[in-house]
């Protein structure tokens, strides 16, 4: 049994840092290179894990020897793999990420096996089982397959539906959702200016809008929190805000046991924001830092 299930793409990501990002025909320099995994889903599977959560993954990789490399680093991470589709037809989805100095990115990539995960794959009794389950983005039918079954399992659901945000129906999914995360762009694609006035899938649900380097607000259904984020010498801003999500997570989880309107939101954002700031000082999308590298982090800011 694990507690906490993450569901969506599963990568492998190529960064390229670059002098800066090429204009139309133009050229840049690679300054270096690396690979490893990624995917929002895997990303925060991972950070959770190193924040000593049992956390189990639901998603798909290519039977190839780019997904053999998935699988085995999230194993190492202690990630549940039980529930990741190896699928024979389809190459692992491959993200390359383009970063410029000031840790600005630009994502390029193919689809690849990250949305061979149809309803009828969900194993209702693995999510069923678990106390908190975490959507990002994929098939929008299999998100509402598995938000609908931990709903009726009373399991409580989060989630970020990401940058196809605005060229998917996820309504039912976000209907099931009691934790919607939204960076800005993607707030204005289901929010009125302000965030007093949510689309119908919204209504009622605690809404928590990234602000990137300016911090983030929640909004619950009685009132709102903002906290302005840290300063840091951003390196590299890919993974940045899955890192943020799973430390908002893990404080409701651990130290609030609950995910709803009831919890300590201004901790939980805290925290949050520097999760996030911690993993853009850094390289790569699995940069997500420990509960005590967070504490102390915490500590040295007051």
């Amino acid at each position: 049994m694990v507690e906490v299930v993450t569901a969506g793409h599963v990568n492998w990501d190529v960064t390229l840092r670059v002098d800066a990002l090429p204009k139309p025909d133009g050229e840049a320099r690679i300054d270096s290179q690396r690979r490893s995994g990624g995917g929002s889903a895997a990303n925060v599977a991972v950070a959770l894990a190193g924040m000593e959560f049992d956390t189990g993954l639901v998603g798909s990789v290519g039977d190839d020897e780019t997904g053999e490399f998935v699988r085995r680093g999230l194993q190492t991470a202690g990630v549940d793999c039980s529930h990741l589709l190896e699928v024979e037809t389809r190459e692992t989805t491959t993200k390359y990420l383009i970063v410029e100095d000031d840790g600005e990115v630009m994502v390029l990539g193919n689809e690849g096996a990250n949305e061979e995960v149809t309803p009828a794959d969900v194993d209702h009794e693995f999510v069923a089982d678990a106390d908190h389950l975490h959507l990002t983005s994929q098939r929008p039918d299999t998100a509402a397959a598995l938000a609908r079954s931990a709903t009726d399992a009373g399991v409580s659901v989060s989630f970020d539906p990401g940058r196809r945000l605005a060229e998917r129906d996820f309504g039912e999914a976000l209907a099931y959702s009691d934790v919607v995360f939204l960076n800005d762009r993607e707030a204005k694609t289901l929010l009125d200016s302000d965030l007093e006035h949510p689309s119908s899938e919204l209504h009622g649900r605690v809404v928590v809008v990234k602000h990137g380097a300016d911090g983030a607000r929640v909004d619950t259904p009685n009132r709102a929190v903002d906290h302005p984020g840290f300063d840091a010498e951003v390196v590299d801003t890919t993974g940045a805000g899955d890192a943020f999500a799973a430390g908002f997570l893990a404080v409701l989880l651990r130290e609030n046991g609950v995910v709803g309107p009831e919890a300590d939101y201004e901790r939980a954002l805290e925290f949050a924001n520097a999760c996030g700031a911690l993993a853009a000082m850094e390289e790569g999308a699995r940069t997500a830092p420990s509960f005590e590298d967070v504490e102390a982090f915490l500590d040295g800011q007051f």
